[in-house]
């Protein structure tokens, strides 16, 4: 919790200190009643015939808890204000983080395990702020005003009361040590409830479809199951802890009236047993602030270990360093060119590497192919370019430099990226093509060119509203063909340098993959092509097709240098195309 609290901001600190001084100056006014309760009680026993004292003291004692319903209406506000903001800066940080991930982070993080940090858990901390930041000034400062008020009062009286204080801290202790290890767990088990809902609900077709709703309602069952297990022995714990409060309260008044009247039986003196009497109504009531101080301590604890184990797993993604780091450079030297040195690179933690000694060089204009049987390294290549990874041996050069010596801005100017999976977000088609860096320095031509380009045009003018047209979440509201049109007209939006289609034209029939690649080659000749592709038919015309089998390159050449030396793209092409079509 410390390490959260120091990412306050100044005005944050400023309204939480203030709110502490109102709490401080609350309890104040809170613990003088007693002292009039005293003079009232000595008044009373000495008959006095003066009613206006009474009253005086009465009317005192009103205008004390008018002033100190007013701190505490205060306190409540500026606790709640400190906490809303405090979350606000803390939610907005960890985002900002997170959208810092490589790949590698991501690994470490399930989606649904960062939601929830993102959100149950800055609400946890939340709520222990803004109930915390009163309760843990006032409970110790009530506790210890209490205690002084009452040394010096009754040798027996204070024991009583150190006999209770003590009990109640040992029950406490001994309740909260066996919580928190459950909280632990309960956070990785709302973690695993999250991830399961997200694949059921994501695959509600696929679960139709293969008649599987009892097997996913049996998952989902198992880990709410658990959880509420855990929650439930933990709410019993915490269940003892109300009852043994208003236990302690009351069973402490009576001791301290019970020894207090045998006390008060032996004194002989009136005076002395009118002072004594005054002295136990007295004591009665600060012990009994003493209790409350633990009460609400009870609150906290109660509380804490929820925010501590939520700190601890919002801390654990602040601390989560990327390997990723931008360099300075914002131009190459012109050249046009996209070139592998010897590139090696290995997943981490993995056994062996993903891609081996891989080379070559792509001019400007010019299309590089990438083809292979899954899982052979196709994706991870392209992944080095973008930076996703960074590559464990050799280099990648564009325009001569280093891409791990460009700034971010700099490397992703440069590079149209379509990912194997298209991404959209909701909101406009205009608003998606215009995503990224480059925000509002789109021209209305160069976006319906991008569409164009893309064969999009066609759905797009169809749409209500056209470039207007709300897309759903993910644009569930397109067909897969589409969605992937629209992700590379985004691409092309940025006029790039180098175009990396990874396995984008999957999702395409062949009469659009073949027009798109014509409106490529004339809209885009002076632009590198990187196409990552399972279909010889996409390929063919390429002048550089790189052939990978198990992470190593196997063959770099034109279509009909491979027909006659790479015996993997032959295999491949044979399963494909016709005797006629081959040649």
């Amino acid at each position: 919790m410390i390490s959260l609290i120091k990412r306050m901001k100044r005005p944050q600190v400023i309204t939480a200190v203030l709110c502490m001084l109102v709490v401080t100056a609350g309890s104040y006014f809170e613990l003088k009643l007693p002292d009039y309760m005293s003079s009232l009680t000595l008044l009373i026993q000495a008959g006095a015939e003066d009613v206006s004292a009474i009253l005086n003291i009465g009317l005192e004692m009103l205008l004390i808890v008018a002033i100190s319903a007013m701190l505490t209406v205060a306190s409540g506000y500026l606790s709640a204000r400190t906490a809303a903001g405090y979350t606000r800066t803390l939610r907005e940080e960890l985002f900002l983080h997170i959208t810092g991930f490589d790949q590698e982070n991501m690994l470490g993080f399930s989606v649904p395990s960062l939601i929830t940090r993102t959100t149950t858990d800055i609400m946890q901390v939340q709520n222990f702020t803004s109930a915390g930041l009163g309760l843990c000034v006032k409970a110790p400062t009530m506790a210890v005003w209490a205690v002084i008020k009452i040394l010096g009062r009754s040798t027996e009286l204070s024991l009583v009361t150190m006999v209770f204080v003590v009990a109640l801290c040992l029950m406490q202790f001994l309740i909260v040590s066996r919580v928190i290890p459950r909280i632990r767990i309960i956070q990785k088990l709302t973690d695993a409830i999250n991830r399961v809902a997200r694949e059921n609900i994501s695959g509600i077709g696929v679960v139709h479809a293969f008649n599987a709703e009892r097997y996913e309602e049996d998952k989902f069952d198992k880990v709410n199951t658990d959880m509420m297990d855990l929650q439930l022995r933990n709410q019993r714990l915490f269940a003892v802890m109300g009852p043994s409060m208003g236990l302690a309260m009351s069973g402490l008044s009576l001791c301290i009236y019970w020894i207090g009247a045998a006390i008060l039986t032996g004194m002989p003196d009136t005076a002395e047993r009118i002072t004594f009497f005054s002295n136990v109504v007295v004591f009665s009531s600060y012990a009994t602030h003493v209790v409350i101080s633990f009460s609400l301590l009870v609150m906290i604890f109660m509380m804490y270990p929820m925010a501590q184990v939520s700190a601890e797993r919002i801390n654990a993604v602040f601390n989560a360093k990327t390997r990723i780091v931008p360099g300075t450079e914002t131009a190459g030297d012109g050249s046009g060119t996209l070139e592998f040195k010897d590139v090696s690179f290995r997943y981490p933690d993995a056994g062996e590497d993903a891609l081996q000694h891989i080379s070559f060089r792509v001019k400007k204009g010019e299309t590089l192919a990438i083809i292979g049987s899954t899982g052979c390294g196709k994706t991870s290549l392209v992944n080095l370019i973008t930076r996703f990874y960074d590559a464990t041996g050799g280099e990648v050069l564009l325009d001569g430099v280093n891409v791990q010596d460009y700034s971010f801005e700099g490397l992703y100017n440069k590079l149209g990226y379509i990912a194997q999976k298209a991404v959209l977000f909701s909101g406009s088609i205009r608003e998606n093509l215009s995503f990224g860096l480059k925000n509002g320095e789109f021209t209305e031509d160069q976006i319906r060119a991008a569409v164009d380009t893309a064969q999009a045009a066609e759905f797009v003018d169809k749409s209500e509203g056209g470039l207007d047209y709300t897309l759903a979440q993910a644009g569930r509201n397109l067909s897969g063909g589409q969605k992937q049109r629209l992700s590379i007209a985004r691409a092309l939006a940025r006029t790039p340098e180098v175009l990396i289609f990874d396995d984008s034209f999957s999702a395409l029939d062949y009469r659009t993959d073949a027009d798109l690649r014509a409106a490529l080659a004339k809209n885009f000749a002076d632009t590198i092509r990187v196409i990552v592709a399972q279909r010889i038919g996409t390929i063919r015309n390429a002048e550089q097709i790189l052939v990978l089998d198990e992470g190593k390159c196997v063959g770099l050449g034109t279509h009909g240098e491979l027909m006659k030396t790479c015996r993997v793209y032959q295999e491949i092409a044979r399963s494909q195309l016709s005797a006629a079509e081959l040649m």
